[in-house]
């Protein structure tokens, strides 16, 4: 078991335009995110196996920084919000290496899991690319919805609400082809 599931959080949950989110720390950087669900009872369930510590929303610093920043955000203020410290202790090196290649692509882009599989050195490996992103505990500040299959469509998206949030989170950013209205 990795260390990270035995050190604890600081927890809080907050509201955006598209439901409530949580966010946990480790210090200031930011160890876990979940976008909302449709049970607001399970809010907190991404952080399970943690030993969390709930928190009021943080008034000042970078906390409150991190959580304006994804608040405006999911309003349509883009952020790319690369300046958030992450804490991916416990991880595997593979999947730091994608995730740090998901977290350059700027709001509004998107890349194939064959190219993020390229980009990391790792050509062919577009299905590892995929585990890695689906087991990603940091979504929309490791920006995982913007990577798409090859033809551009969506495919599987772990967060709540499936690609359905996918959609949703490249629509606020102003993706071609999604949020457009369409002919028919």
């Amino acid at each position: 078991m990795p260390d990270c599931a035995v050190t604890r959080l600081d927890a809080t949950d907050f509201d955006t335009a598209i439901g409530r989110c949580a966010i946990a720390w480790r210090a200031d950087a930011v160890a876990r995110f979940q976008l909302p669900g449709t049970d607001p009872g399970r809010t907190f369930a991404c952080f399970t196996g943690d030993d969390v510590h709930l928190i009021p929303v943080p008034a000042d610093g970078p906390r409150a920084a991190a959580v304006a920043a994804v608040r405006a955000h999911l309003d349509g203020d883009l952020d790319d919000l690369r300046w958030i410290p992450l804490d991916l202790t416990g991880l595997p090196e593979f999947h730091r290496a994608v995730y740090a290649v998901t977290r350059a692509i700027d709001p509004g882009h998107t890349l194939s899991y064959g190219e993020v599989a390229r980009r990391c050195g790792a050509a062919g490996a577009a299905q590892a690319v995929g585990q890695a992103l689906g087991s990603n505990p940091i979504p929309l500040i490791v920006p995982c919805h913007r990577v798409l299959a090859a033809d551009h469509s969506l495919h599987g998206f772990s967060a709540p609400g499936g690609i359905g949030t996918k959609s949703e989170l490249l629509a606020i950013e102003g993706t071609p082809g999604f949020g457009e209205p369409t002919l028919f």
